[in-house]
């Protein structure tokens, strides 16, 4: 009860702190803005030894876990995708929570959130990560509600896994990076703030195309934001595959700052390139990939995405997806000597 009530004056706060923040009338707005960067600067470190105590407490572990993502699922109801994933052998899951998928936190209604913690429990199943696709927003209204979108997640991944809180992770959208970056830093500010106070990791994926793609980029806005380990990074080979960005550069670039890694395939095509399930092309090396990351001290997750160009074709089978998935990539943790947890 007092947990429940805990966590409940948490959600008022942070909703009053958000909604006070974002008040035009605030005149004290402007003066955290102007002291934001100093301010989180000066807390990365006490923030990383707070992260630090809690995975001394709850999160002792050797290994890596291996998950697959509900993203592949949307034709699946999200309880049915946790039973098939634990049936399947995976470790963990990471739950697709955009507003149009069946775990979007508008569709969890109270009862079913604390049902799905059950089931969660009894699969053995860790949730690893809540997949949002928010961009930073120009407009202050909506950057306003994308704050508020943002804590929704961090409640819904309280809810279901209080222990070990999964991070959130998202693209920031197009445009170039030299016109965005400084931009990208502003919005960012804000969105580590609200996920200090929620407790819960912001993991920003850098994507082909975007006006965020390399590492090193989400690399110099994570240091421009003083380092704070609230705001993170997603690897995901796939957007760098063809590019002139070997394997080794990316991870010696990103894995300071990595919280979660993402697998799938990339191949040519005459029109550019396509993404397929991972190790479908037989040309890329994960057990390297693995191997480079483990040694390099990360004990995070690895998660089999399947993209939209995959799970939108006609005759697409979520759950052989994740059956083929796991018997590709399955065997190579244990060929390249990266352990699972138990």
């Amino acid at each position: 009860m007092l947990k429940h009530k805990l966590h409940r004056n948490l959600r008022l706060t942070l909703r009053q702190a958000v909604h006070r923040y974002n008040d035009p009338t605030n005149d004290v707005r402007n003066h955290e803005m102007i002291h934001r960067r100093t301010f989180l600067a000066a807390t990365a470190s006490l923030a990383a030894c707070s992260l630090l105590r809690a995975d001394d407490k709850g999160d002792q572990r050797e290994g890596v876990t291996f998950s697959f993502g509900t993203y592949g699922m949307k034709s699946m109801k999200t309880e049915d995708a946790i039973r098939t994933v634990a049936q399947v052998g995976y470790d963990g899951i990471e739950l697709a929570v955009r507003p149009d998928w069946d775990c979007a936190p508008a569709k969890m209604p109270k009862p079913r959130r604390e049902e799905m913690r059950q089931l969660l429990g009894g699969s053995g199943l860790r949730v690893t990560a809540l997949m949002e696709h928010l961009y930073p927003e120009q407009d202050d209204e909506k950057h306003k509600a994308a704050l508020e979108r943002l804590l929704s997640v961090a409640e819904l991944g309280y809810d279901l896994s209080p222990g070990n809180r999964p991070l959130i992770q998202t693209v920031l959208g197009g445009g170039t990076w030299e016109e965005k970056k400084s931009f990208f830093v502003d919005r960012l500010g804000d969105w580590a703030e609200v996920a200090e106070q929620a407790e819960t990791v912001i993991a920003i994926k850098p994507h082909r195309g975007g006006g965020m793609s390399k590492p090193s980029e989400a690399a110099w806005l994570i240091q421009q934001l003083g380092n704070t380990p609230w705001i993170r990074m997603v690897y995901d080979y796939s957007h760098y595959a063809f590019r002139d960005m070997p394997v080794e550069e990316t991870v010696k670039t990103a894995l300071p700052y990595t919280a979660h890694i993402a697998i799938k395939d990339t191949i040519k095509t005459d029109k550019g390139f396509r993404f397929v399930l991972p190790g479908e092309s037989g040309t890329f090396d994960y057990g390297k990939l693995f191997q480079l990351f483990y040694e390099g001290g990360y004990r995070g997750d690895i998660c089999c995405e399947v993209s939209g160009m995959v799970w939108s074709q006609s005759g697409y089978d979520p759950v052989a997806a994740a059956r083929i998935c796991h018997a590709r990539i399955a065997p190579i943790f244990a060929a390249a000597e990266v352990p699972r947890v138990e």
